[in-house]
């Protein structure tokens, strides 16, 4: 099984939440989050700023907001892995700068705290 984990703009989080339902893929975590890609950061400043040097940290600093967020979790089997990005890259690509990210990561097991039951039995089925 596998956890993935997007990063995606505030008001495409109800569409993707819609299209993995649509896909069968209803268990979703989400979160709100703050950050960046490295389209809108300035190479030059920020090795100033890490350097040390006052003027970059203070022109970082003003220039380059945190942008707000949605994150959101989803464990699937790894048979939906595919489906799954798919499915978030489908409604969340725009081609523009700020379209998000996605990850997927191992999960070794599951449990489902009602019952007891482990593993895939505890996921989505689709």
């Amino acid at each position: 099984m596998k956890e993935i984990m997007a990063i995606v703009r505030i008001n495409m989080m109800n569409k993707t939440k819609k299209a993995l339902a649509e896909a069968g893929i209803s268990s979703v975590t989400a979160r709100d989050a703050l950050g960046r890609g490295k389209g809108l950061v300035d190479m030059t400043l920020l090795e100033g700023a890490e350097k040390g040097y006052e003027e970059a940290v203070a022109q970082l600093g003003q220039s380059q907001r945190l942008i707000p967020k949605r994150i959101f979790f989803v464990v699937v089997p790894d048979r939906l892995v595919s489906k799954t990005v798919k499915t978030i890259m489908k409604v969340n690509h725009t081609g523009k700068s700020g379209d998000g990210k996605v990850f997927v990561m191992p999960v070794a097991d599951s449990v489902r705290v009602r019952t007891g039951e482990a593993g895939d039995q505890v996921l989505d089925e689709a």
